[in-house]
């Protein structure tokens, strides 16, 4: 029997990179809009350009495939559209709730956009395409460490000049040539502000990375957090502090990190105790969306439906949504059933 996800909770979608969540039609569209030098201009031909067709041999490799994403945001008038585009593509997917974390500067380079107005932009497009499709959406703004210290700060203040409209703060990127440590003051700063903290850790390096997370930058969520499962201690800190772990199926065995789904160390997590959540990464450049990661990832990882059911209420409760919005989402969604 196939096991999909308990309708009677959010379906919710808690690591999600907008810049990894660009239609292949609007590469195409847009390519030709600003004649661009796509590298084909049929889907299908385009597709192993963007997509992954097999499993790359690292997170570095496995990013490279953003080029043509990023590579269409010629203007911010592009920005907006891939933002309304992404939450509209959301809501055809099912889902009540997503996070959508994007790095400024990340989308600024291709073309030289100026990173504060790609933020501007990107939240011009979400909340048009929340208004449209009704669901909730809130956005995670990115450091990406791979542009090393000084690029961080420029980054971050981009951020933080619309910190009211962003809930947290992330660090992603090279993780195993820019180690968090390098950031602790990028992350004092975003404490002042109050907004919350999620960190990619444990994916390309070791558990001491999501020490690090954790202990010095504040992280209240780990993104991958793969490598925990190396250290007893550390599995017992993140359940007895109560830390959200996005997990990402499909690319964690796209990138190699773990050498197929029924290595994963998901169900170990959820057998620890450990908020443990299903989300997607990147779904335009894994070829997947969130009904994949439940119906077809998390069973072949070796969960059972209550595992899943689990992974749907965890996420729920690490969500960064206030107590009445929880509340809201839940009770919206038992009415519909």
């Amino acid at each position: 029997m196939e096991i999909i996800p308990d309708p009677t909770l959010p379906l919710i979608d808690l690591h999600r990179h907008l810049d990894g969540s660009v239609r292949l039609s609007t590469i195409l569209d847009l390519g030709k809009r600003y004649n661009l030098p796509l590298p084909a201009w049929e889907i299908e031909r385009l597709r192993p350009y963007v997509q992954v067709t097999k499993p790359q041999s690292d997170v570095m490799e496995f990013i490279r495939k953003f080029q043509w994403m990023v590579g269409v945001m010629k203007d911010y008038e592009a920005v907006r559209r891939i933002a309304y585009e992404a939450v509209l593509d959301a809501k055809q997917e099912g889902i009540d709730y997503i996070e959508y974390r994007f790095s400024p500067w990340f989308m600024a380079e291709p073309h030289h956009l100026n990173p504060e107005k790609v933020v501007a932009a990107v939240i011009e497009g979400v909340r048009l395409g929340e208004m449209e499709s009704g669901i909730k959406v809130n956005l995670i703004g990115i450091i990406s460490r791979t542009y090393g210290v000084e690029k961080a700060w420029e980054e971050l203040n981009s951020l933080l000049t619309f910190a009211p409209h962003l809930v947290a703060i992330d660090l992603a990127g090279d993780e195993a040539h820019f180690p968090g440590e390098w950031f602790r003051p990028h992350f004092r700063k975003v404490s002042e502000y109050g907004l919350k903290v999620t960190i990619h850790a444990g994916e390309a390096a070791g558990p001491q990375s999501i020490w690090q997370a954790i202990r010095e930058l504040g992280a209240q969520r780990i993104g991958h957090a793969v490598s925990a499962i190396r250290d007893p201690a550390l599995l017992d800190a993140l359940r007895e502090e109560k830390i959200g772990i996005e997990v990402n199926l499909t690319s964690n065995v796209q990138t190699s990190t773990v050498a197929s789904y029924d290595q994963h160390p998901l169900r170990t997590f959820l057998k620890s105790g450990l908020l443990a959540t299903i989300n997607t990464d990147d779904p335009g450049i894994s070829g997947i969306d969130l009904g994949h990661e439940y119906r077809i990832a998390a069973p072949a990882a070796g969960l059972d439906a209550d595992q899943i059911r689990q992974c749907q209420s965890n996420a729920l409760q690490v969500a960064f949504l206030s107590e009445a919005e929880k509340q809201l989402l839940l009770e919206k969604k038992r009415k519909l059933c």
